[in-house]
């Protein structure tokens, strides 16, 4: 049994370092093209953080795990929320100044109400999958249309994104290059990961929901974790929410969208009741948080970080007990 632990170490390893290399030259080829900063910080570095969770789960539903498939995305948008915002902000509180992300908050509660309708059934067929990636689309046009528009550039979110690729010197043909060497490793390593997971599971019985929920979606949000403490030591609180933010949006939409396409997921009454039921009960408090409320100024101090991270916890803690118990 140790060689598909050593699969998993070394998948996530892998993945970890090749998607880091495929933003980096995502980001780098972008602005070499031309795309602005809000469009940057908005879509390719928010959705770029999300390519592992997008291999990971396509590949899992090629290879038959659907399940294994659903828990990536939505344990991947639980650890966004819970881990890494709650970790970064008892590091330090975030402020949020963007209206963009005020904007796309509300959008991110929307979605997750339609994946509830979704599961009501028991099931994400391939009709409710292509809805979801018609909706993506509509945003992609969206966000496109909006950057372009008269002021959409001087947003919190955009003056965060241009610091940040004022430190970046790579070249357009590097950054082409690290993006499709990133883009084949991803592949290599989330084959890798899904086949130590899926053996995983079958040797002790688990459900590949639960360890995708746990283990996966945990290894597959450490680009998020990484790009966040950056963003973080740079002050640059706007893009570590948008960067959570757009790849929650980018897992419930594209992750699931592409992975139901191809098979149809099959979900248990115990997604909608649990796992489902977690992710809007953090989604609606980060949005409560930065939102603010009764004219209290959005921002993710370190009380409100501590209850994402406590929610994170009990969660997880429960899914092992669970495990354990069986």
């Amino acid at each position: 049994m140790w060689l598909p632990v050593v699969a998993i170490v070394v998948g996530l390893v892998i993945l970890v370092w090749s998607a880091e290399r495929f933003v980096d030259g995502a980001v780098a080829t972008s602005r070499h093209l031309g795309l602005s900063p809000l469009l940057i910080g908005m879509l390719v570095i928010g959705f770029g953080t999300s390519a592992p969770e997008l291999m990971v789960s396509a590949l899992a539903s090629l290879e038959g795990s659907p399940g294994l498939a659903l828990g990536n995305a939505y344990g991947s948008n639980i650890t966004n929320i819970g881990l890494i915002l709650g970790l970064v902000a008892l590091i330090s509180p975030l402020a949020v100044h963007s209206q963009v992300l005020r904007q796309e908050l509300p959008l991110l509660g929307g979605v997750t109400l339609l994946a509830a309708w979704q599961l009501r059934d028991g099931v994400i067929s391939g009709g409710e999958s292509i809805v979801l990636l018609v909706v993506l689309a509509l945003f992609i046009g969206f966000s496109i249309w909006r950057s372009r528009q008269r002021g959409g550039n001087e947003d919190a979110l955009a003056s965060d994104t241009a610091e940040s690729l004022e430190q970046q010197s790579m070249s357009l043909l590097r950054g082409v290059l690290w993006t499709l060497l990133g883009l084949t490793l991803l592949i290599v390593s989330s084959r890798i990961l899904v086949w130590g997971a899926v053996e995983i599971a079958a040797a002790y019985g688990v459900s590949d929901l639960i360890i995708g929920l746990t283990v996966v979606a945990v290894g597959t949000s450490l680009p998020e974790l990484a790009s966040s403490i950056s963003a973080l030591r740079r002050r640059e609180h706007d893009l570590v929410l948008g960067n959570v933010v757009g790849s929650n949006l980018f897992n419930t939409l594209a992750v699931v969208g592409l992975a139901g396409v191809i098979t149809p997921i099959e979900a248990g009454p115990e997604v909608l009741a649990r796992d489902w039921l977690v992710m809007a009960l953090m989604t609606g408090l980060l949005a409560l948080f930065a939102l603010g409320w009764r004219g209290r100024p959005g921002r993710l101090n370190r009380y409100e970080g501590a209850t994402l991270l406590a929610l994170f916890v009990a969660y997880t803690g429960y899914l092992v007990s669970s495990v354990m118990a069986v």
